[in-house]
């Protein structure tokens, strides 16, 4: 019995992290479609591996990141053979989610992302931080190796920090909205939902493609979709903003025309950061308030029905 518990245990585990690393594989064959070549590097301006890693730390804890690592050394061998930089980019590819995953843990971090603290652990402890980790390996070993010159190493190195990080802010709220997705309660919400989705995609297309400044337009849009859905909103209104802005940027189409590659990268990524940080942050706020609403009003039902019980007239028949 328990060598039949210990095989199963093992077998899940190993399910796991197989599983991981199938899907950080398929995540990193999505990225590498708009993949950018800065002095030599491959970097992309969206990296989802990043995001589906630290997911998958959030639901199954510390001990699928073999399959991260698994992963990384899959995407490698589809690029260069595997040797020297592809054992460093390994390792900072696994180390990076790895520290962000324990720096979210020990501040008590929601998966529901349901407080405006959880929305900037994720930035910051999630984010920004840990990803300085896989950016300075894979660059530096680049510059070690020779494999990329010194006046490129910071042009490489931001626009692999940036992917790497864009990939947590981006892909992350979403896969972890969507592990908890529900249709919603209320029947006139579903046409709204449904109004809202073409909207989003009509006004991203025409903001990325178009040969005017309209890229201020998809700020009200992620604010309709923060307000009324959420995350559920406003995590795939992000997605899909980012997905076709990469895509106009690679194409040197709309704003991103008629710009040097550094200016074009700095343009995505900033309109990317923004938008990332308007849609979360909002949405944390909101999911907080209506918590806390939600909390109070079921304090005054109690408080009510307390009340009832304490009547004159109950006293009165007390007595």
């Amino acid at each position: 019995m328990v060598r039949t518990e210990d095989v199963r245990r093992l077998s899940v585990a190993l399910l796991r992290i197989l599983g991981v690393a199938g899907a950080y594989y398929v995540g990193g064959g999505i990225g590498l479609l708009q993949q950018v070549v800065i002095d030599g590097a491959v970097v992309t301006p969206l990296w989802p591996p990043t995001g589906i890693a630290l997911s998958c730390l959030l639901w199954m804890g510390l001990g699928i990141w073999p399959g991260i690592a698994v992963g990384t050394y899959l995407i490698i061998e589809t690029l260069n053979p595997f040797e020297l930089v592809g054992m460093g980019i390994l390792v900072g590819n696994t180390l990076a989610p790895v520290c962000a995953y324990l720096m979210l843990r020990r501040v008590g971090f929601h998966v529901e992302l349901d407080r405006l603290r959880d929305g900037l652990a994720l930035v910051f402890l999630g984010g920004l931080l840990p990803m300085l980790i896989s950016a300075s390996f894979g660059s530096g070993l680049l510059l070690v190796t020779g494999s990329l010159p010194a006046e490129g190493f910071w042009s490489a190195w931001s626009a692999w920090w940036a992917g790497d990080a864009m990939g947590v802010l981006v892909v992350t709220p979403l896969l972890l909205v969507i592990s908890r997705a529900r249709l919603p309660r209320e029947s006139y919400r579903l046409p709204e939902a449904a109004v809202l989705s073409v909207s989003a995609v009509a006004i991203t297309l025409l903001a990325t493609r178009s040969s005017l400044a309209l890229l201020f337009l998809v700020f009200p849009l992620l604010v309709w979709a923060a307000l009324r859905f959420q995350l559920a909103g406003s995590a795939p209104c992000v997605l899909l903003l980012s997905v076709l802005a990469v895509s106009a940027a690679t194409d040197r189409v709309g704003p991103f025309a008629d710009h040097s590659l550094f200016e074009v990268m700095v343009n995505l990524q900033l309109l990317n950061g923004a938008a990332a940080l308007t849609g979360l942050l909002l949405a944390a706020v909101i999911t907080e308030q209506m918590n806390t609403r939600s909390g109070i009003e079921q304090v005054c039902v109690e408080l009510a029905e307390l009340v009832e019980q304490l009547t004159p007239g109950r006293w009165r028949n007390g007595d």
